[in-house]
């Protein structure tokens, strides 16, 4: 058994009272973020030093008591306390040059509001449905799925579409899985959201082009809305509430696709995709946008690890739909119009998503050497042919 991080997310109902605390732990939160970015910034610029996480806790104990700021003390501290650490995470993943890090920037209301809390100050009735906040009280809650193992961390959110969350971080056990079927390669696209190696075809879902008529109705009715005014507030939260709910079903389908991946197989492979150069064609983004393909690799990582799944990728200019999948010759003249061809070398009909699977599988496993024209006259095996090995190719003489 290993020990698992997952996270359960329940809508909250505050009532009216609670609406207005909650508020003020967002804005207090926020404006402790922002006030010790701007600190972090200026004594760097001063000093050539940053402040640590203990400098800054010390720093805003002492902001508690000054006057001006007192009305920090009426949230909770802990929340305070882990936008601190917050901030100190995005310095160190910024310094670090982790992935996708880019150097912090200042909250504003407008953006997502949310706090954090640890386990020891926050109280569940799974019974009653109902979570105790610190300087809160008791929130109904929908407990729509048991939460099993420790809790480690509990944040409260706020989504644009004016609904309340809570998402609660709980470290569980998880049995191995013993019986598994044989790798399998995944090539994604956008007619079928995936195909695989063994044939399985995905349709895409498109949640987007099916709510597309009434997203673009409620769009034109914000856009005519004055600024300012409670019925542009209302527009704007319906077009939030519809985009929400399609953001859902797509996570939805992702979760479960990827659940069912990871449980059945011992290895997963996939095509390592530039998603975000292939963004740039204004013909295709909506559907790449839509289809998710970044975020269903990223399931596919970490559930992947719970279950004993290793995932992989290969390189994006491997030419896994132009190679056949028998001999391993490449059809360089092979356009995306080509949804079938039939190999020149070996006579093999090609399904074109269902040949970029299986080549993506064995690309992996390194025993591919796809063959060029340079090697049309040299001599190979059948055996070596279904094994696409190619000794070196024999250079054409111009």
């Amino acid at each position: 058994m290993k020990l698992i991080t997952k996270s359960f997310r329940f809508r909250i109902y505050p009532n009216q009272n609670q609406v207005k605390r909650l508020s003020n732990e967002f804005g207090s939160v926020r404006f402790v973020f922002n006030f010790f970015l701007a600190r972090k910034v200026d004594v760097y610029k001063s000093t050539g030093k940053g402040l640590t996480y203990n400098q800054t806790s010390a720093e805003l104990t002492q902001l508690k008591k000054d006057a001006q700021y007192s009305w920090l003390r009426e949230v909770n501290a802990v929340a305070l306390q882990q936008s601190l650490r917050d901030l100190d995470r995005a310095y160190q993943n910024f310094f670090r040059k982790e992935k996708g890090a880019g150097f912090p920037k200042f909250k504003n209301k407008h953006g997502k509001q949310s706090f954090r809390l640890n386990n020891q100050v926050v109280r569940f009735d799974w019974d009653k449905s109902r979570i105790t906040l610190p300087k809160i009280g008791a929130v109904r809650m929908v407990n729509h799925c048991p939460v099993g193992g420790r809790v480690l961390s509990v944040t409260v959110s706020k989504a644009k579409s004016g609904k309340y969350f809570v998402s609660i971080a709980v470290e569980q056990g998880i049995e191995d899985l013993e019986k598994r079927e044989a790798e399998v390669g995944i090539d994604v696209g956008l007619k079928s959201f995936l195909v695989t190696s063994d044939g399985l075809k995905v349709d895409p879902p498109k949640y987007l082009v099916v709510s597309e008529r009434r997203l673009k109705r409620l769009q034109r009715e914000l856009s005519r809305r004055q600024k300012g005014g409670k019925n542009r507030e209302k527009a704007r939260r319906r077009v939030a509430i519809l985009h929400e709910k399609i953001a859902a079903q797509r996570a939805n389908f992702l979760h479960q696709l990827s659940t069912q991946l990871t449980k059945r197989h011992s290895l997963i492979v996939l095509e390592d995709l530039n998603v975000r150069g292939m963004m740039v064609n204004h013909h295709l983004a909506k559907a790449i946008g839509d289809a998710s393909w970044s975020e269903f690799g990223r399931q596919l990582a970490y559930k992947g690890g719970w279950y004993g799944c290793e995932m992989t990728r290969i390189g994006r200019f491997e030419p896994s739909s132009k190679t056949c999948s028998v001999c391993g010759w490449v059809k360089q003249d092979l356009t995306l119009a080509d949804r079938e061809w039939i190999c020149p070398e070996c006579g093999s009909h090609h399904d074109r998503d269902i040949n970029a699977a299986i080549n993506i599988l064995k690309f992996c496993r390194g025993r591919v050497v796809p063959r060029t024209s340079a090697c049309r006259d040299h001599p190979v095996t059948e055996s070596l042919k279904q094994e696409w090995i190619c000794v070196e190719p024999i250079m054409v003489q111009s």
